[in-house]
């Protein structure tokens, strides 16, 4: 991708810009290539930087494998979010979503659902680019999304405090969770707001202003507090834990009963995603990647300790 250059800068000025603008990056998304052996990640400045994992993490890696092979600017604003399908990287920002194609792959996925400050969830054709639905029931800004995995169901979340869940096929929304009016889970001193959000099955964790809570979905039980003060922004279902990530540095590793199992620091002040890389086609590539405010993106091997640092 080219871009235009206005004016020359001399380069000691251009290290000092480049020093500075990594003191204040944020990572606010990441995305594993179809194949395993790829990491995306999205900044505050609009970039978008293409890790390799699989060399970062080969017994020959060295500083260099840890930096990006790419970076290219994908918005104007901030890179909110990424997702990728067996073709295409598709990067949101500021009211736009660009698909960016992962040329090597064949493509299965042929919709998008997308959601932001509208109130509404959108559904987009990724053959012609247009937007075929809109999903109607929030009453403030969405902030996450949770496709279920066994039927054509998406679970939303907002700044509303609903969790919604939506039927694709009649583009109905057939249940409402509205967290922080049961007594065990609100907490009106942090809000109302939903901001992460995640399915396995029959269950549901989530999260945000009301406390991170694990749900059964068919009857709409919150089963499990976790006594976790700070809001989480991103959770995510691995094996038999649930892992978290928020205000401060450490991922947390949960027992479905709410007992905390570890806390893994990572180098990042807050943690703003977590990104599980399981694909099937590069096992040597499974790792759990964390990033947030700062300019790395930590890698853990295992979930016990961070391996390593990528870096813009």
């Amino acid at each position: 991708m080219e871009r235009a250059v206005p004016h020359a800068v001399p380069l000691g000025q251009m290290e000092v810009f480049q020093a500075l603008q990594r003191l204040h990056m944020t990572i606010f998304s990441q995305s594993v290539s179809p194949c395993g052996k790829f990491l995306a990640a999205g900044n505050n400045y609009g970039q978008i930087a293409i890790f390799s994992l699989s060399a970062a993490l080969s017994s020959e890696a060295k500083e260099e494998s840890k930096k990006p092979m790419v970076t290219f600017q994908a918005h104007d604003g901030p890179v909110y979010s990424m997702v990728s399908t067996d073709r295409h990287l598709l990067s949101a920002g500021d009211g736009e979503v660009k698909a960016w194609l992962w040329a090597e792959i064949l493509k299965k996925e042929n919709s998008l659902i997308l959601a932001g400050g509208d109130c509404q969830l959108h559904s987009m054709d990724l053959e012609t680019g247009t937007f075929m639905r809109a999903l109607r029931g929030h009453t403030d800004y969405i902030h996450c999304l949770a496709l279920r995995e066994r039927s054509p169901e998406v679970l939303s979340g907002g700044e509303d405090g609903a969790v919604r869940l939506w039927d694709l096929r009649t583009a109905k929304e057939v249940q409402t969770i509205e967290v922080y009016k049961h007594e065990e889970c609100s907490r009106p001193h942090n809000g109302r707001w939903i901001g992460c959000l995640a399915t396995d099955s029959d269950w549901m964790v989530c999260g945000g202003g009301p406390a991170l809570t694990l749900w059964h979905l068919r009857s709409s039980t919150p089963t499990t507090v976790f006594p976790m003060r700070a809001p989480q922004k991103h959770v995510t279902f691995y094996q038999d834990l649930i892992l978290s990530a928020g205000q401060g540095r450490c991922v947390n590793q949960w027992q479905l009963s709410g007992e905390l199992k570890a806390q893994v620091p990572g180098s990042s002040p807050g943690l703003l995603s977590l990104s599980l890389n399981q694909q099937p086609a590069a096992p040597e590539c499974k790792v759990l990647t964390a990033a947030g405010n700062s300019c790395r993106v930590d890698v853990f091997t295992n979930l016990g300790y961070r391996a390593f640092s990528l870096s813009f």
